[in-house]
């Protein structure tokens, strides 16, 4: 289980995530919404460590992480996805995926582990590295560079990476940005893909409520930095809270789902 207590971060006099208490179960896609500069990415990113928080706890299984950094989050079982991909673009795409088994195989003992020895005394790790560009469509590209795919497949390779590492948490800030419409089914098939394993937790931001709706078992909403939502995604789409805070509708007006995906979406992008 993933938590947060309290969360705050403060730039200058500007609120950006307002002490947000939320916990996050295994078996359950939690997808985040809100509009433009609501704090999603800024709460993903306490979460995962690349900001300090000023105040407030992240815990993973009852334990603090709140004082690691973001690698040391990493190994303890957080993986996150970012909106630009975060490869190593001059190396292939199988060495991106062993060096990522590599890494999640040495575990806690990764200090002094040569993560470049040669390849052949590696074999077990190769071979996983393979299973996983199975699994994500990629085994014909295995030896181009990584720098030389386009935007979607590197989308699906930092996939492949967070498979590799094998997280607990699986992090993703709108995973199919910048991806054409014949490039986005792929990555969101991967999403349905790690749903079926329920020991694992799964959290989303995404702008694409047609995304959303399709996938999320759970929907939380910010607004101004603090949570102003959280439950069933029908229930959350309808209510009025959301609807305003989100759309800038009346309390009073009543807006389908279909309504809400279109302006949420136009909002979102704005």
């Amino acid at each position: 289980m993933l938590e947060t207590k309290d969360l705050t971060i403060r730039f200058g006099g500007h609120v950006a995530v307002n002490s947000v208490s939320c916990r996050f179960e295994p078996g359950t896609l939690t997808a985040i919404v809100g509009p433009n500069g609501a704090g999603k990415t800024t709460y993903f990113n306490l979460i995962s460590g690349q900001l300090k928080a000023n105040a407030g706890e992240v815990l993973l299984g009852g334990e603090s992480l709140t004082g690691l950094s973001s690698s040391a989050r990493t190994r303890a079982g957080l993986g996150r996805a970012f909106q630009l991909t975060n490869l190593f673009p001059h190396l292939s795409v199988l060495e991106n995926v062993r060096l990522a088994v590599q890494s999640a195989q040495a575990g806690p003992h990764l200090r002094g582990f040569n993560m470049w020895s040669i390849w052949s005394d590696h074999a077990p790790l190769t071979r996983r590295a393979m299973q996983i560009l199975d699994s994500v469509s990629m085994r014909d590209k295995q030896s181009l560079p990584v720098a030389s795919l386009p935007h979607g497949d590197q989308r699906k390779l930092e996939v492949a990476l967070l498979m590799a590492l094998d997280p607990a948490v699986f992090m993703f800030d709108e995973p199919t940005a910048g991806m054409s419409a014949d490039e986005a089914p792929v990555i969101l098939n991967l999403i349905r893909a790690l749903k079926q394993d329920k020991t694992k937790t799964i959290l989303l931001v995404e702008h694409k409520m047609d995304v959303v709706r399709e996938l999320a078992d759970r929907i939380i909403v910010l607004h101004n930095g603090m949570l102003v939502a959280d439950g069933d995604p029908a229930e959350v789409i309808a209510s009025p809270i959301v609807q305003e805070a989100y759309l800038g509708v009346a309390p009073q007006t009543e807006v389908t789902a279909s309504e809400f995906s279109t302006n949420a979406e136009s909002k979102a992008a704005q």
